[in-house]
């Protein structure tokens, strides 16, 4: 009787997992979307959230009730946060606000501790996985004495996340949504 019951859990729980992996589908209509703005190499990310490394420093700041509503010390909403990683043509730009810590130096700057660059990136590449239909973006570029490298994915249903990685700061990694650049700026 007992190992019915807990064959019975197990088989429940197995089925759940497996119908939570299927794949999501994506308009034809959203995935040429996404092949016209990597042809045009005019578009923009703008993310909905962040995700710094969750250090103990971190995690103390969030323990002190610091951080936002519906945010901890690992996924910091962005929503009604200015934020953007551009790509037009041969040129990238950000503005991206940071959660997590310095490594080094840094000290007082206009960019009040945010991530920002803009200008011609280093080793920019870009690929697309023909069979998930997904776009790969990785790029190196410098802003004063700091060294920014940003591994970028797009998905099909306009979805993206990316990671950026600085000489001076811990990584982070945003996820929202690519789209037109909006000329709102």
């Amino acid at each position: 009787m007992m190992k019915t019951k807990v064959l019975l859990l197990f088989t429940a729980i197995a089925v759940m997992s497996c119908g939570s992996h299927s794949k999501k589908t994506v308009s034809q209509a959203q995935s040429q979307q996404l092949d016209d703005l990597m042809a045009n190499k005019s578009f923009e990310i703008v993310s909905d959230w962040a995700s710094p490394l969750a250090t103990s420093s971190l995690n103390s700041v969030a323990n002190a009730g610091l951080m936002g509503p519906g945010s901890n010390a690992g996924h910091i909403n962005l929503i009604g946060n200015s934020n953007y990683l551009r790509i037009e043509g041969d040129s990238v730009s950000a503005y991206l606000p940071y959660f997590g810590e310095r490594q080094m130096g840094g000290g007082y700057d206009s960019d009040n501790g945010n991530i920002q660059f803009e200008g011609v990136p280093e080793d920019y590449e870009i690929s697309q996985d023909e069979q998930t239909k997904r776009y790969e973006i990785s790029f190196k570029i410098r802003r004063k004495a700091e060294n920014f490298t940003v591994r970028a994915i797009l998905m099909p249903n306009l979805s993206s996340t990316f990671n950026v990685n600085s000489s001076q700061r811990f990584p982070i990694r945003y996820q929202g949504k690519v789209s037109k650049i909006s000329k709102e700026e």
